[in-house]
């Protein structure tokens, strides 16, 4: 009989440790710390392992666990002892674990560093990146527990764990003693360790997208027995778009005898189902999903699409009845579309998903769409289908439980057959991690966005996600700094999404504009202006020009070097008897076509008003790929009446196919921008009914493209910024500033605490010493030297020049005594006033910088001139801290009172460069330090030569959590 083992000390289960992941093929996991009840699952789990892999484990045949090691592996203290498993339905399909080590490798506790690690995974689950994604979360464990190092031992014939260790991105070193392998890593994470932990996450939840859109099989759990209803709509959706899979129908009240139902074959469960079944769609009661979910994890079902309602937009209950439903699905290593969904598109001809309620599958197109509302994705299915735009992909994705518009971006990232990725956003789970995805997908494909519920505060119903307190004017900044293009509606959206999916990104902002009306050139040319664009005079052609004529206008303009875009204006034709003539629709398309067609690659939009025919036609021109083939078959066949199309109207946008053009939304001018890579499908002229609209879309390209090309040479934190910062004498202050028992609010700093902090960083704050009384001011000013400013610093009074709380520039203590008793006379007791003196800096303009931290966005910087322009106009600007020199310059001068810095009026321009300065170094403070929350520099004096800052305020605080920095993991709302 084994003995029994000695009690280990007991600790708290660290609940926070538990994770869901995505792993490599797209399918989820959860990871979570094992437990003394684990006994069996580990036995269970253990005995489905390979000889070999045990083998490699233990360096000898180990064919089963001892009590002894049962009783080790799953009895652990969370500290020195750690044991993590990854799950799928409850049962382990791998481990790892460390001991702490000293020096000599023996058992050890704190203050010790180091620890062994080990790692088993199932062979069956081996290559799906389990042991990579353990190795980052007991990597985070073993820093959260003071070990900064582990050590392994790895045998040489183990290359799939060599390999994990090897391409994980830490700092490591590696030896070979004693016929193994030892490996040691260095756990602090390192630039390289981080991208190989993104490009892994990236990668993982592609695919997950991907295997909810490119399914081999579907089945639509909750078909009627008869038309109508939720789940036979869908099920006559997906036939009619002759999806190139198989499709199965469920309803458990199905009769025994029935077998078939529109022709697919008809079961009372996913169980029942003899083949592998990848998506299925779930539109049953709420109170029966647990049901399906149940039936679908069962039986290997890769992914769901929850169509059912009654979850969080119904309150406190639905939104449990949510969470459950997400937690069951994944305990399964399923994704979730909805719920609450409208459904999903995808018009790969290798596809031909339409597991939707939408009657009608789009064109197949270069567009991506993702929206969070069903009544928007409808109206936006709708708006697309009427200007002859076609779709790569659609999700909406409802209450977006799971799968969100960070998850689509991943996929459209690599998705070869999308150029652009619209979004309709009504709340943002994790601001931080968009902004990156988006960044990197933007400098490859354009990324459009309207963000809904910009001014309630809150999350939209059924939104179970963190809150941002940040302005909405910050997040569209943040947006516009990485590079996503943000409109503030769908049609604009649309607008942009047809001109940037066909036309080539254009290369700057001059505009050539020609056309058949005086004055619909002359409006164009306002809206240009209007939208910072650079038009030229605009060419009036007459209203007896003929297509011939606009098609030698347009070939001249693309000709002209001076000119990078186009923007053609049409009216119809009047005839003889004062009558518009409706015939010439089809030929103007097919001139403007010609011309684009042959010319260098440069944007041109078409704005049009009533030419008759000119619309349909441009339609008609307009379709991305020849339609899809429809089955013959009676299972293809809708089973009520077909659905009605909305045929074009004369008043919507449309695109004109221009057979030949060069170029798309992926390149600029003549040449292909980085990594994009332009569809093999003809180029299209977009087509608008309001000169405004056009023009609009036409300047957020010039935006983006401009954005694109800065994007290709990113900037740098100066370096000389280093040698400047005492970054370890800054911890070490905010260590002693917060104390051992820091209070969660935070607390302000002094004005001499904060001068110290800011110092460090090399931000020099002038002394500012109280004067309680006249006799204690000018004893301060002897100490300062004469000029001093006199100033109240009472919360009601600080920064209110104009109620009379600043007295400046008072040359001696004649003029100081004088300013005093007019300050106390005027606004009421010292005690109350809290005034202070403190030396005068030279003239300049007054500005404010600070920097804060939301805790879903992150730091943010701001900056904006002192008083009206940025507390009345709410003239500010933001970007995302860390900063870089490109940042800084840019912050500065996208404030609409800039001129005022640059020399406005004959006034002297300012030290932008110091200023410039001053930006990075605040930036570079708030990101080495999470403590510091916020800080206030105000007012900064920028003068010709030099700057001073006058005024700062500091809050320190134990940091937020950075969940961008973690381990992978799947967010739990």
């Amino acid at each position: 009989m084994e003995p029994t083992p000695e009690p280990i000390p007991h600790h708290a289960y660290p609940d926070h440790w538990e994770a869901d992941v995505v792993l490599r093929d797209g399918g989820t996991a959860r990871i979570r710390p094992i437990t003394t009840d684990d006994a069996e699952r580990l036995v269970s789990f253990y005995e489905q392992v390979s000889d070999e892999s045990k083998y490699y484990r233990f360096f000898a045949p180990y064919p089963r666990l001892s009590d002894r090691d049962v009783h080790r592996f799953t009895h652990h203290d969370y500290v020195d002892r750690v044991g993590l498993a990854v799950t799928i339905g409850g049962e382990f399909i791998g481990t790892v674990r460390y001991d702490r080590i000293n020096e000599q490798g023996r058992p050890a506790s704190a203050p010790a560093d180091e620890a062994e690690v080990a790692f088993l995974v199932q062979d069956a689950h081996q290559g799906r990146g389990v042991a990579s994604a353990l190795l980052e979360h007991i990597a985070a464990v073993a820093r959260e527990r003071g070990i900064r190092r582990f050590a392994a031992e790895v045998l040489p014939a183990n290359n799939k764990m060599i390999k994990v260790f090897r391409h994980a991105g830490y700092t490591q070193q590696r030896s070979f003693e004693d016929g193994s392998v030892h490996l040691t890593l260095d756990l602090e994470p390192t630039e390289k360790s981080l991208a190989v932990q993104r490009g892994r996450e990236q990668r993982a939840e592609a695919r997950s997208v991907q295997r909810l859109l490119a399914p081999g099989s579907v089945a639509v759990i909750g078909t009627g027995r008869t038309p109508g209803g939720v789940g036979r709509t869908v099920l006559r959706n997906l036939l009619a778009a002759g999806f190139t899979g198989r499709a199965y129908a469920v309803n458990r009240a199905f009769d025994e005898d029935l077998t078939t139902l529109d022709g697919v074959p008809a079961h009372r469960s996913v169980g029942e189902i003899d083949e592998q079944v990848d998506l299925a769609v779930i539109a049953v009661p709420a109170h029966r999903v647990p049901e399906a979910v149940a039936d679908c994890g069962e039986h290997g079902v890769q992914g769901l699409v929850v169509l059912s309602a009654g979850y969080a937009e119904r309150g406190s209950a639905g939104r449990e009845l949510q969470r459950e439903l997400v937690r069951q699905a994944r305990s399964y290593g399923m994704r979730i579309i909805g719920p609450n969904a409208f459904g999903i598109i995808n018009t790969a001809d290798s596809v031909r998903l339409n597991a939707s309620l939408a009657p009608e599958s789009p064109a197949r197109g270069r567009i991506g769409l993702f929206t969070q509302s069903g009544a928007i994705g409808i109206a936006l299915l709708s708006g697309l289908h009427r200007r002859g735009a076609g779709l790569s992909s659609f999700i909406s994705a409802g209450n977006r439980a799971d799968v969100s518009g960070n998850d689509f971006l991943q996929y459209s990232f690599e998705d070869p057959d999308t150029d652009v990725a619209l979004l309709y956003l009504e709340s943002l789970g994790n601001p931080r991690k968009f902004t990156r995805l988006a960044r990197r997908t933007a400098a490859v494909k354009p990324v459009v966005v309207v963000k809904g519920a910009r001014h309630s505060g809150s999350n939209p119903p059924g939104h179970a996600v963190p809150v941002s307190r940040i302005p909405d004017t910050t997040v569209s900044a943040l947006m516009r700094q990485a590079g996503v293009i943000r409109v503030d509606t769908v049609t604009e959206m649309v607008d942009a999404g047809l001109l940037l999916a066909d036309q080539p990104l254009p290369a700057g902002p001059r505009v050539a504009i020609l056309g058949n009306s005086e004055s619909l050139g002359l409006l164009t040319y306002d809206a240009c202006l209007a939208e910072g664009l650079r038009p030229r005079p605009p060419r009036d052609l007459t209203t007896a020009a003929s297509p011939q004529d606009f098609r030698d206008a347009l070939a001249e303009a693309l000709a002209d070097g001076t000119c990078d875009a186009v923007i053609v204006t049409a009216i119809p034709w009047v005839g003889e008897n004062g009558e518009a003539e409706t015939g010439d629709g089809e030929v103007l398309a097919a001139a403007l076509r010609g011309a684009a067609a042959g010319g260098p690659a440069k944007p041109v939009a078409v704005v049009h008003v009533e030419i008759g025919g000119l619309a349909e036609a441009l339609a008609a021109a307009s379709s991305t790929a020849a339609p899809h083939p429809r089955p013959t078959t009676r299972a293809a066949q809708p089973s009520g009446p077909p659905a009605a199309t909305t045929p074009p109207t004369p008043t919507e946008p449309a695109t004109v196919e221009a057979a030949g053009t060069a170029g798309t939304a992926g390149t600029t001018g003549t040449e292909e921008a980085q990594g994009a890579q332009p569809p093999a499908r003809p180029g299209r002229i977009p087509a608008y009914p309001a000169a405004e609209r056009a023009v609009r879309a036409l300047a957020e390209a010039v935006k983006y493209a401009q954005w694109r090309r800065q994007a290709a040479t990113p900037g740098k934190v100066p370096e000389f910024l280093d040698d400047t910062i005492d970054g370890p004498g800054a911890a070490a202050l905010i260590e002693t500033l917060l104390g051992t028992a820091p209070d969660p609010r935070g607390r302000p700093l002094t004005h001499d605490e904060a001068r110290e902090l800011l110092g460090r960083y090399g931000i020099p704050v002038p002394p500012t010493f109280p004067a309680p009384d006249a006799e204690a001011a000018v004893a301060a000013a002897a100490r300062l030297g004469y000029p001093v400013a006199l100033k109240t610093t009472a919360p009601h009074l600080r920064h209110r020049a104009d109620l009379g709380g600043v007295r400046l520039d008072l040359a001696d203590e004649d003029a100081l005594r004088r300013a005093y008793g007019d300050l106390t006379d005027l606004l009421g007791k010292p005690a109350e006033l809290l005034p202070v003196v403190q030396s005068m800096a030279p003239r300049g303009v007054d500005t404010v910088v600070r920097a804060s931290i939301d805790a879903a966005a992150g730091a943010v910087l701001s900056f904006g001139l002192a008083g009206a322009p940025s507390e009345l106009l709410g003239d500010t600007a933001h970007r995302l801290v860390p900063a870089t020199d490109r940042d800084a310059a840019e912050l500065i001068r996208s404030i609409k009172a800039a001129p005022v810095l640059f020399g406005w009026r004959g006034s002297a321009p300012v030290d932008t460069p110091a200023l410039e300065e001053l930006l990075l170094r605040l930036s570079r403070l708030v990101d080495d330090h999470p403590e510091v929350v916020s800080v206030a520099l105000e007012p900064v004096v920028v003068a010709p030569h030099g700057l001073t800052v006058l005024g700062a305020s500091v809050r320190l605080a134990p940091p937020p959590p950075r969940g961008d920095l973690g381990p992978r993991r799947l967010p739990n709302y």
